[in-house]
């Protein structure tokens, strides 16, 4: 008897051990491997991806600006992301979650806070800790996109007001709508794998309020601005494509099939929207150009990302085929038909590229398009397609309106615009003291 109440006893003192290996069992290093490579991949995106394919389409004297920008802001994101946003995106908003994650998780202390059985809190099989670092170089890049639709004329420190503000107050609470469990966009079953509403329809509408309200450029479209260095874009083309895998096949948070499908997907869509691009300017402008090319693949690679997840590799090649016919027609037809100085095409690629590919994420995802099928709640295209258009415009017009009232606030207080001089000097000089070429 003694024996038997010894090993009884010996038993439930191993139990809470047992219970905290059963729980790091949970986590998969495969898994966590990908993520940490699919982190350094999407960063890769924006220093120094997405910083070299702007700056090369600026003029010489705007270069180093645009890089500026691009670094500062993922300074600030990352600040930021720390202090609250993580929060407002993946935190629980209580009463209110449907809306935004509240403030409770302000500083991240839940990174470090371990539960009952001694073990740090997971996201799926990964570590929080990665999870949040993979969503952070979401809410990096998608701010730098903005920068692109108001080159070359926007105050630094107006730019570094509006970066801060919109972070907050716009892709907090958007990212939580869409990706967070709860939010009410996730609840309806809106499908975004890895960031066509939250990344860049929020980015491209963004981006077209800015370049409205901040007014053209000068001389602009009378005086020819072509870009000083398609071979700075064309490399940062391809670093984007590269990173774009991380950014989307990073998005499935394990490393098993679909991230397999995601990368697949991304390559299909970037790779029929290149050449789609290409044709369309060799039969219409008789010259297949390389900044035709550069434009196309990422007009794929916008439109894919939120369906790349849940389509086929058919459907990957439809989307992007329309991706490139429409995202052409926005960076040149229609920018020309009205008027806006959208200076390296943030809204023609990535706002028109977001909504194609919502739209179209919301039909081929049907199995019986090769799909994986529909969101929670949904049970055929028709139902879906509704669904997606709600989060289109939902966002487009949270997006527009907040950013149009923090622009109006910015300009009162400081102003949006540099002044004449220092844009025709350029901005490397007149704002940063340094240019891009010393010759």
């Amino acid at each position: 008897m003694k024996l038997k109440t010894s090993l009884y006893a010996f038993i439930l003192a191993l139990m809470p051990s047992i219970a905290a290996a059963e729980e790091a069992a949970k986590l998969d290093s495969g898994d966590t491997a990908w993520m940490i490579t699919a982190c350094a991949l999407v960063l890769f995106m924006t220093i120094p991806g997405l910083s070299l394919f702007y700056a090369g389409m600026a003029r010489s004297k705007n270069v180093l600006s645009i890089m500026m920008q691009c670094l500062t802001i993922t300074g600030i994101a990352t600040i930021l992301w720390v202090i609250g946003v993580y929060s407002i995106a993946f935190g629980n908003g209580g009463d209110l979650n449907s809306v935004w994650g509240g403030l409770s998780d302000m500083f991240m202390g839940s990174l470090t806070a371990k539960d009952a059985n001694n073990a740090l809190p997971l996201v799926g099989t990964i570590p929080r800790s990665v999870h949040a670092m993979f969503q952070l170089t979401f809410a990096i890049i998608t701010p730098a996109l903005i920068i692109g639709a108001f080159a070359e004329r926007m105050k630094f420190g107006a730019i570094v007001a509006f970066v801060s503000a919109w972070l907050v107050l716009v892709y907090g609470p958007v990212c939580h709508w869409v990706w967070a469990e709860g939010g009410f966009l996730y609840s309806d079953g809106v499908i975004d794998f890895a960031g066509g509403t939250v990344v860049h329809i929020n980015a491209g509408i963004a981006g077209l309020i800015a370049c409205i309200m901040v007014g053209k450029r000068k001389g602009f479209p009378t005086t020819k601005m072509p870009p000083h260095s398609l071979v700075l874009t064309c490399i940062g083309t391809g670093m984007l494509w590269v990173g774009w895998f991380g950014f989307n096949a990073g998005s499935a948070l394990t490393a098993g099939h679909g991230a397999g499908m995601a990368m697949f997907t991304t390559q299909i869509a970037a790779a029929t929207a290149t050449i789609t691009w290409v044709g369309i300017e060799w039969i219409f402008h008789k010259k297949p150009s390389a900044l035709g090319a550069a434009s196309g693949a990422i007009a794929g690679l916008v439109a894919i990302t939120p369906a790349c997840g849940n389509v086929g590799p058919m459907g990957a090649l439809v989307i992007g085929f329309i991706s490139a016919i429409c995202c052409f027609l926005g960076a040149t037809k229609l920018k020309q038909r009205f008027g806006y100085d959208d200076s390296l095409d943030a809204f023609g690629v990535h706002g028109i590229g977001g909504t194609v590919g919502a739209v179209l994420a919301g039909i081929f995802c049907a199995p019986a398009l090769g799909g994986i099928g529909f969101g929670t709640g949904h049970e055929g295209i028709g139902s879906q397609l509704t669904a997606q258009i709600v989060g289109i415009v939902v966002t487009y017009a949270y997006s527009g309106v907040i950013t149009f009232i923090l622009l109006k606030i910015i300009d009162k207080v400081i102003g949006l615009r540099v002044s004449e001089e220092e844009e025709t000097e350029g901005l490397d000089i007149a704002v940063h003291g340094e240019q891009g070429y010393n010759l």
